[in-house]
Parts: C-alpha cells; structure tokens; sequence
C-alpha cells in the first residue's frame, strides 16, 4: 500500500526539535568522547569560539574553562551579550553579530547556529551575561526556556558565562578524555597568543604561537631550531625530525583542520618548490618533506569546508577579493623561507644533510618497495588478508568519518567481525601470527615483511596520512597474553614508522566483554569483574555465566553487539613531553632487567587471586 501523501503529512519542526532530531547536521558525530571529533568537543568548542572571537576584538585576555564529569563550564571577560538579546542568541536560529562585522568575516562559524545547537542538546544549559553593571540569566532544558531574570551585577567584571551538561540521552555512556580537552585549549593558546586560558585550576598561555606549538608536540630535539613566519593572515612554523613520515598541525580560522585542506596542499607543494630553488637541485619531493613537522595558520573570510565537522578546508580563494589560497601560501613562503635559509647558513647546511639523507635510504630500498608494491597490488587482487569496506575516509561520503579497519589475530575472530561488521564503513585485516617487532629496525621492513607491507598498503599512508583510507584503526585481539603481546607489537610497528597515526588519534583498542550473564528473560555483557558481580544481582535468579577465551569464541551474532552503537573503544593515547624513542627502548628494546622489575613494581594482584 502505497503510504499516504497529502498536506497532513507536511511538518515544520521547532528549532530544537529540528537539532536534536538531526544533530548530525549541526554537530557531525555523536560519539562517546573516545575520539577527539566527537560531539561533546564540538559542543565546547562551539562556545569557546564564541569566546575566543571576543579576544579577537580586543576584549578579555582571559578564559576560564572547567569540566566536573559532564557539567561544563565556559566563562569569558570580553563586553557581554547586549542583555535585550540574551534568549535571541541563545535560543532563535540565524541570531548573532557575526552577520554585520568585517572583522568577524574570518571566523569559522558565519550563520548563528553553533550555540543553539549546543543548548538545544543539553539536559541544562544556562547562559549568563555581565555588562555595565547590570547582568542577565537564562536557564535552559533541551532548549525550551526553564528560567528568565535579571540579576544584581555584584561587582563582577564584563563578559559571559555558560554551563551545559550533554544530554546522555543522545551522547550515551560520553565522558571527557582529559588529554583532548587540553590539546583543544592549548591549540586556542597558540593560535591567539597572549590570550590565557584557564582550565580546571591550569593555565595555559603562548607568547610564540606556531612555534610554541611545535616545541610543545615535539618529543625529540628538532635538528634546527623551528623557522617561525609571520605574515598578514598567515603563519608558518617548520623544522625537521628524525621520525619517519611527515606530521603537519593546519589551522583556519582558528580551527583544526585535521584532515588538511587546499592550505596544507599548497604548502606541502610551495615548500618542495623553494627548497628547490634555494639549492638549485631538483630534490625528490618526499626526500624534502621526510621527517618534516610543520604547522600552518591561515585566515580566510566566509570559508568552506568539505565536511560539518570543518576538518579539511575546501577554499580556493582567500576571499572573494583575495588571491588564491595556493597563492597566498606559495608567494608568502617563498619569499620569506628563502630570505630565512640565506640569512641562516647553518640552519640550510643541517637541512641540506637531512634531505641527502633521505634520498640515500629511499634509493637504498627503491628495488625492495617495487617489489613489496608488487606483492601487495597482487594479494589485494586475491583478497588475502583485507576485507574492504565500501567508504573510506578520503572520499568525500559525509560517513567517512564513520570509516575504521578491524585488526585481528586469526582465522575465526576475523570471520566472526566479517560476518557481523557493516560493510559499508568496517573493514576487516587479518594477520597470520604474532608480528615482528620492529624497534630498531630500518623502513626497509616494512616492505619486506608481508604482514607490515600488506598493512601498509590497506591503511594506504605510505606517502601521506592525508591519504589514509579508515578514521579510525581499530586493534581487535584476544584479552589474554598473547593478545596483550600482538596489541603491544602494533603499537610498536605504527610508533617506529608512522607515529603521527597514534599522535593525531587514529589508533584505538577495541574492547569485548569478558563475561556473559543470562538468564532465560535476559542478556548482560560484562567488561569486568565489577560488571559481571552487577549483572548477577541485577538477574536475581541463578544466571549463567560464560566467560569468553577469545573474539573466536564469540558468535557473529553477538559479535554485532559489540562493534555497532555500543562499540567500546579506548583511544591509544601519548602523555606530553614523552618521548617515542625512549618509550620504545625501555618497552622493546633489551633491558630486560630494567623492564622486568618496572614490572614487578607495578603489578596489580586481585584480592581474590592473593586469597
């Protein structure tokens, strides 16, 4: 029957019931807070941005920010909402003073949505404005209004102040990864400098920009000391490592692109032309870019992203009167690298060695990777190790970001992922055995071992990671020794060779449940000791109780419980200022003793296993 179609069935929904019927619209991902994309950054960013513009304009040099578990806090100094528009902004769609400003042309967020869709999201959500002496409140549900008054000044200084607490409902099981939190502060810092912000009692404040930006990632010494340029809407920090590849921070307007965009292109290109030029020698672009870290500021009016979540720049043009951005980049660094490299000889002498290098070690594996290129081109063909999926996240599919690969152990835990994955975003590696560990060897294993050549070849990052083909790169392994071991071994193999994977956070641990409790009404999945003792109460009756070996034990039909929307993940994650060699000699390397008794020092025993 053909369902019926007439002016009945015609609805127009309320601003908030739009957003939270749609948040993807407004937010990107949901997410539980295990990714750095996920909404419930989007929603703070959503009101530090706010903020930060105020700081643009001249107004406060401070921003206090605090997170108690899922109340968020964001308080600013700059002039405070014109109390007459307080609900207006907070509550009416296409409300703001972004649309009659030249300066706030270069902001990211041009159309009066962002902090609708953080209040229409929230179980609560208050807004407060100070201003001249006088101060206004508005207290929000799921953005219907709670609470409407105006409020003695009290002495307190100008500016705003919002509390917000995510409605659970939508993020479910959300929590704030504290590590997250402080990168996004710290890259406001770095991107306004002379601007403090505060954060759960910490203070975080940049004087140099970019170049404290670099100097805070990096956890080895730079070869030279960072070249840091400046120019009108432009900013560009660059040195050289001794990591492989290439790791790049990209801003506009203040945002993150972390997926690049036509700025971070055209500098990946401007940069290979001028080295050029200065040494008058055609140098294979990767042999200039190898072990590069750089960082690139641009400001752009009214920009276009290619994605909600504004991760990669799709913006030709500066502005409708401006140059190129391929332009604005190339002219700006080609002048100003160049007259930096004549100026400092010694810093053109280091680069120089660096770059030959390169080229020494890319021509002393050439015929092994056409080799290894050949194997892995043949094994896809026959389908051996990787079970694709159907979007990928360098197409332009607005689930990209969706997009992971499942690394498993074995013929059986792969099959039972396979047989309940979706197979549109989720791929499936198989690897045959525990992997080499690679500390300490050179990039000539990558191509010459098949499990490493063959993975290389699927993530598809050998050039780039602005090619990388899944979001998120997911370890899928037994919860026992040897799966522990495999996991440790991955780790070690993206650390050695492309640590940027793990830095920019696209690394994660996929977590199964231990335990299955039933009875004949109800299932429970358990993570722990603690959730399965829960479990057993919660059934009263006498349940039974399955504890799982290994994801081969687990049937596909079950499987898809636990990769679908209730997909536990653990991001793997680097502490600041830890460093990636160190980390791996000590963990990898041969010190057994040492590592043997960091062991016996920090083990856990369970109070039943010690009864």
């Amino acid at each position: 029957m053909t369902p019926k179609y007439d002016e009945g069935t015609i609805k127009t929904l309320d601003w908030q019931e739009h957003i939270r019927k749609r948040p993807g619209m407004y937010i990107g991902k949901l997410g539980d807070g295990s990714s750095t994309d996920d909404g419930i950054y989007v929603l703070l960013k959503e009101v530090m941005d706010n903020s930060i513009d105020e700081f643009m304009m001249g107004f406060g040099k401070k921003i206090e920010v605090g997170i108690d578990t899922e109340k968020v806090t964001v308080r600013d100094f700059g002039r405070g909402i014109p109390l007459g528009k307080l609900v207006d902004v907070a509550s009416k769609m296409n409300t703001g003073a972004k649309y009659d400003s030249k300066v706030f042309k270069k902001s990211v967020g041009l159309n009066g949505v962002g902090i609708k869709a953080v209040n229409a999201l929230s179980t609560k959500f208050t807004i407060k404005s100070i201003r001249d002496g006088k101060a206004k409140q508005v207290v929000f549900s799921k953005g219907e209004i709670l609470d409407e008054k105006d409020l003695a000044a009290n002495g307190e200084e100008n500016g705003t102040s919002i509390w917000f607490e995510p409605d659970a409902s939508i993020f479910k099981n959300f929590h704030y990864i504290n590590d997250y939190v402080v990168n996004m502060l710290k890259n406001y810092t770095f991107l306004n400098s002379g601007l403090t912000i505060e954060y759960n009692g910490e203070k975080y404040f940049s004087r140099n920009g970019l170049k404290d930006l670099l100097e805070e990632n990096m956890d080895t010494d730079p070869l030279y000391p960072v070249i840091h340029l400046q120019g009108e809407d432009i900013e560009i920090g660059i040195t050289h490592g001794n990591q492989y590849g290439e790791d790049y921070y990209s801003f506009v307007n203040g945002q993150h692109t972390t997926q690049g965009g036509t700025h971070l292109q055209a500098f990946r290109e401007s940069i290979v032309k001028t080295v050029r030029e200065f040494y008058k020698k055609d140098f294979d672009p990767s042999d200039i870019r190898a072990s590069i870290i750089a960082a690139v500021s641009i400001k752009v009016e009214e920009p276009v992203f290619e994605s909600q979540t504004k991760t990669k720049l799709g913006s030709k043009d500066i502005g409708p009167d401006g140059p190129s951005v391929r332009h604005h980049v190339s002219t700006f660094l080609q002048t100003e690298l160049d007259n930096y490299l004549h100026k400092n000889q010694e810093v053109a002498e280091v680069l120089l060695r660096r770059i030959q290098e390169s080229e020494r070690e890319r021509k002393a594996i050439s015929g092994i990777k056409k080799l290894a290129k050949q194997r892995a081109k043949k094994a896809s063909l026959h389908n051996r190790k990787l079970r694709d999926c159907r979007i990928h996240y360098n197409s332009k599919n607005e689930r990209k970001d969706e997009s992971c690969i499942f690394i498993t152990e074995g013929d059986s835990a792969s099959g039972s992922i396979t047989k309940s994955r979706d197979v549109n975003t989720q791929a499936v590696f198989s690897l045959k055995g525990k992997p080499l560990n690679t500390y300490g060897l050179t990039k000539k294993v990558v191509y010459e071992n098949e499990e490493f050549n063959l993975l290389q070849a699927a993530l598809n990052i050998e050039e780039s990671l602005e090619d990388l083909r899944y979001n998120k790169v997911i370890i899928a392994t037994d919860a026992d020794v040897d799966g522990m071991h495999i996991r440790l071994l991955l780790i070690t193999f993206f650390l050695q060779f492309f640590p940027e994977l793990v830095k920019k956070g696209h690394v994660y641990i996929l977590q199964t449940p231990l335990f299955r409790v039933r009875n004949k009404k109800k299932t429970i999945y358990c993570y722990s000791e603690e959730e399965k003792e829960k479990a057993i109460k919660v059934l009263k009756t006498k349940p039974e109780i399955t504890r799982f070996k290994g994801l081969g034990e687990i049937s596909p039909d079950e499987f898809k419980h636990f990769i679908g929307t209730d997909i536990r993940l653990d991001p793997v994650l680097m502490k600041k200022h830890e460093s990636v060699l160190q980390m791996l000699e000590f963990y990898m390397g041969k010190n057994t003793p040492e590592r043997q008794e960091f062991i016996i020092d920090n083990l856990y025993v369970e109070k039943d296993e010690v009864a």
